[in-house]
């Protein structure tokens, strides 16, 4: 039976090394990415923290994450002309405030996935 640190019960097991190369908070959230290129595995997980205790876990595999924050300005960035488009109306550009880093060394083509809070 593996656990969530990777842990096997049984020796004989190949189990998983849960050790994560970065650790990053933004607010309430903890983001934590690592790879095993023997396997070719990525994985990112994202802990809702509250009073200390962990309160919610997203966890990804073999998948680029992109966490983005909602309620960002009302208005869309400039161009590279120098003028400003006008945003359609209700949109809110959300920035991007933490990338993976990892996803590209397991040596293969992952999917991209937006994380907003």
């Amino acid at each position: 039976m593996r656990l969530l640190t990777g842990a096997s019960s049984s020796p004989s097991d190949d189990s998983f090394e849960f050790a994560p190369a970065s650790i990053t908070s933004v607010g309430s959230i903890v983001l934590a990415e690592g790879c095993d290129q023997k396997r070719s595995i990525y994985w990112a997980h994202a802990w809702t923290v509250a009073d200390g205790i962990v309160t919610q876990v997203r966890e990804y595999f073999n998948t680029s994450l992109t966490v983005t924050r909602l309620g960002g300005a009302n208005r869309s960035p400039p161009s590279a002309l120098g003028s400003e488009i006008a945003p359609a109306p209700g949109f809110q550009h959300c920035p991007s405030i933490w990338e993976s880093s990892l996803s590209n060394q397991v040596g293969k083509s992952v999917p991209g996935l937006v994380l907003a809070i």
